[in-house]
């Protein structure tokens, strides 16, 4: 170890201020280290006590290099380390013939990966560049495509053509990835798979432009800092007389050309034809992170740098750190289980000295549809405990949370969210919705300015005529107007149809999405299909309504988003905008295959694993509470029904005793799961009315009859919380907390069972080729029957299909 120093001198406790795996991280300075950091393990502060190691022992703070992923996190990383150095009292070493701590630090390179590219570049310009390199900024690039485009008229008077910053970010996954744009597009945009070609010569233009003008995009820094590495060996000597301990933060966040890069530094050299390194004894470098938590595919991370250092890097000590400081055990537990079945990763098993006995909850809804008040329902009970900013609700995709937006805003909770726009904001959402609103009030001015101004040539003064025309009942007047503008009048023409017939709320709006599409393709080319999934996820909302005036009201409620703290609010947040953020309660939403994992996922084993890691990422998200919401059931556009769904598999794959399970009856209530036949005992003989044994539920626990089940408050409440404990059976049932129906029951959250109630005649046993024998609920006319069947939950079946037992 340069500068050796015995640990009786150093100012610094490593052993008392570390755990073991941290200690040996933090004090292990020569050679290649990897470190997996496990979720909520002290990374960071690990890093942090290696610097003042580094510091301390000698090393000049000039030769050590910090990759970080962002400039935030390599500030925070050295002024935590020029802290911990100056609280515990360190001397000034430049009476020793050392440097000065404070300006020791202030020579540690330290950045992202770009940052560091440009620092060597300004040294060694790349070949065929001048010697003044300017790199461009976001505008810049934006403008140089479309001089690009301009020159060689790609996309000139097609709409469909992708808009110049889709074009460059395709272009820069295309690089990242190291693989044919053809390829990108072909798996993330298929509808833009035409426009490869030109796209391809437009990539070929922005690349020679760049170079004539001496210019360098983000992605440019680090492959022609690669090149000039490997075509200069001047600059690669001074790289590594330079660097001699490097370090690289989330490194299974990186890249092929910045794992390419720190190897280089590191003192290992590519073999001819690429693959694995070869060279002279590896330098001093050490990389940290999690196999586990690489979910950043899309962006060009390959989860493979990670999993193949050791084989790149001979010779290297792996130290796992595996003691979480953030969940509790039983949190802990369900994680570890998640990665079981991963094809391939590191070993690890996370655990805590932290208390805490509360497992996960499973909770399986009816369906999609009452999903979305139950989570609320779930929020309204942890508020009740925790403030807003320590609860959050994940999901896969942006628009899947629009359900629950919803029953937020009915119930009045301001929450922000963060990856994907929400409902209210989203512009294609508010075009649709338009068209809802006009069929409720023509005269609604803003829905007709907004629906007017989708046709062409239509302006705001052109909107205000034709308002006014509308408003003074001038219909011969409108019509005149309108036939100037065929795309109005064939929206005049349609709202007419739809304003003389009476449908759901779910027919209309589908309806009004496949009488949208065609303008939603023109105005959105480069990512309509997300914005599709949005709207059809709008007509799953509608389903729940049997009126059109509540679903809009519903909708138009809105927060006015009040100048508020930050923990003043709940967190919804796609996964990926999660990593590396914690709350004290998680729910996760939409845990169904085709959701989660998504339906793109299921074709690639990659991809598959890459979904398996982003399960693991939402569920460490977690502190105390962990919900996963896994609806029975999904609501179907062209059946009007629901269709069964199968639960993610990485729920499936879960133990059941890892979580208390929570099944949502008839009535909307919880019922908590069974998983032993209880055996019968004289307590249990007077049995309320309306229960029994062998309830398909539950698989050997009661049936509850409705009315009698548990309400969501009191099926989530913990003794010690100011709740009741859980009622036993022969107490008084705890009544539903729904409003009442028509017939004094408890009526389905979200107005789940509008359907008219089926014939008591009917709703005798059935049977069907691949779920068995089930009990009918009901009948849904004219040929559909919603069956319980055992173990399977309920589904919606059309008559075909049942056989129907006498």
């Amino acid at each position: 170890m340069t500068g050796g120093v015995n640990d009786r001198h150093l100012m610094i406790d490593y052993e008392n201020d570390l755990n073991p795996a941290q200690y040996q991280a933090a004090t292990t300075l020569e050679g290649p280290v990897l470190v997996i950091a496990g979720a909520g393990s002290g990374k960071t502060r690990t890093i942090v006590y290696r610097l003042a190691r580094l510091v301390e022992s000698g090393v000049p703070a000039s030769s050590i290099l910090l990759l970080t992923f962002t400039r935030k996190a390599s500030q925070e990383m050295l002024d935590r380390a020029r802290l911990l150095l100056h609280q515990r009292g360190m001397p000034d070493l430049a009476e020793s013939g050392r440097h000065s701590v404070h300006a020791g630090l202030a020579a540690v390179q330290g950045g992202t990966f770009h940052s560091f590219a440009y620092s060597v570049l300004r040294l060694f310009q790349p070949e065929g560049y001048g010697k003044n390199l300017t790199v461009m900024d976001g505008h810049d690039i934006l403008a140089c495509l479309q001089h690009c485009r301009d020159a060689l008229h790609i996309g000139k008077g097609d709409r469909s053509f992708p808009k110049n910053q889709t074009v460059q970010s395709y272009l820069s996954k295309s690089r990242n990835k190291e693989q044919p744009l053809e390829d990108i597009l072909r798996r993330e945009a298929f509808h833009l798979l035409a426009h490869a070609g030109a796209m391809d010569e437009l990539a070929a233009a922005y690349a020679s432009y760049k170079r004539e003008k001496s210019l360098l995009d983000y992605d440019d820094l680090l492959f022609a800092m690669e090149r000039v590495l490997l075509e200069r060996p001047e600059a690669l000597a001074y790289c590594r007389d330079r660097y001699r301990y490097i370090m690289v933060d989330e490194y299974q966040d990186t890249n092929p050309v910045q794992a390419r890069i720190a190897a280089l530094v590191a003192g290992r050299d590519p073999l001819p034809g690429g693959g694995t390194f070869a060279g002279g004894a590896p330098g001093n470098i050490m990389v940290v992170g999690d196999d586990a938590q690489s979910i950043y595919a899309f962006r060009g991370a390959d989860v493979r740098n990670i999993l193949r250092f050791p084989e790149q890097f001979p010779g290297t000590r792996l130290i796992r750190l595996e003691e979480n400081y953030r969940s509790t055990q039983p949190v802990l537990d369900l994680t570890n289980a998640i990665l079981e079945n991963a094809a391939e990763g590191f070993d690890k098993r996370l655990f805590t000295r932290l208390e805490g006995s509360e497992k996960p909850a499973v909770v399986r809804p009816q369906s999609d549809r009452s999903e979305a008040a139950l989570a609320a329902a779930r929020v309204v009970d942890l508020l009740n405990v925790y403030p807003p900013g320590e609860i959050a609700v994940l999901f896969r995709a942006g628009f899947h949370s629009y359900a629950v937006e919803l029953q937020l805003n009915k119930l009045g909770i301001a929450f922000r969210k963060y990856g994907g726009i929400r409902y209210a904001e989203a512009s294609h959402i508010k075009d649709v919705m338009s068209f809802a609103r006009l069929v409720l009030n023509p005269l609604d001015f803003t829905a007709f300015t907004r629906m007017a101004e989708l046709s062409k040539g239509i302006g705001a003064k052109t909107c205000l005529k034709l308002y006014q025309l509308a408003l003074a009942g001038d219909a011969g007047g409108l019509a005149r107007a309108a036939a100037r503008h065929p795309d109005l009048q064939r929206d005049l023409e349609f709202l007419d149809a739809l304003r003389g017939t009476e449908v759901s709320p779910a027919t209309l709006l589908s309806r009004v999405v496949e009488h949208y599409r065609p303008r939603l393709e023109v105005l959105y080319p480069d990512d309509y299909p997300r914005r599709l999934q949005g709207l059809e996820q709008l007509v799953t909302i509608a389903a729940s309504y049997a009126d059109l005036d509540l679903f809009v009201a519903d909708l138009s409620l809105e927060d006015p988003m009040q100048e508020r703290e930050e923990r003043d609010f709940v967190t919804l947040s796609t996964i990926h905008s999660a990593k590396g953020l914690e709350w004290t309660a998680v729910l996760i939403i939409d845990l169904v295959e085709e959701r989660f994992p998504s339906r793109h996922a299921q074709t690639r084993p990659e991809d598959f694993e890459e979904e398996r890691r982003l399960m693991y990422v939402a569920c460490t998200r977690a502190k105390r509470h962990l919900t996963l919401f896994v609806p029975a059931s999904l609501y179907d556009r062209g059946s009007g029904g629901s269709i069964p769904a199968v639960p993610s598999p990485f729920v499936r794959e879960l133990s059941p005793d890892l979580y208390v399970e929570w099944q949502e009856g008839y009535t909307g209530a919880l019922v908590e799961k069974k998983r032993e036949r209880p055996e019968r005992s004289p307590a249990r003989a007077a049995v309320p009315a309306g229960v029994e044994f062998g309830d398909p539920l539950g698989e050997g626990g009661p049936r509850r009859s409705p009315g009698s089940g548990l309400s969501l408050s009191a099926a989530f409440a913990r003794p010690g919380r100011g709740a009741a404990p859980l009622p036993e059976l022969g107490a008084e049932p705890v009544k539903c907390s729904a409003p009442p129906d028509e017939d004094g029951g408890c009526a389905p959250a979200l107005g789940e069972y509008s359907s008219p109630a089926a014939d008591p005649s009917r709703c005798g046993y059935c049977r069907h080729r691949i779920f068995g024998r089930g009990k009918i609920v009901q009948h849904l006319p004219p040929d559909k029957y919603r069956v319980n069947f055992p173990g399977m939950g309920l589904k919606v079946i059309m008559a075909a299909f049942l056989t129907l037992e006498d």
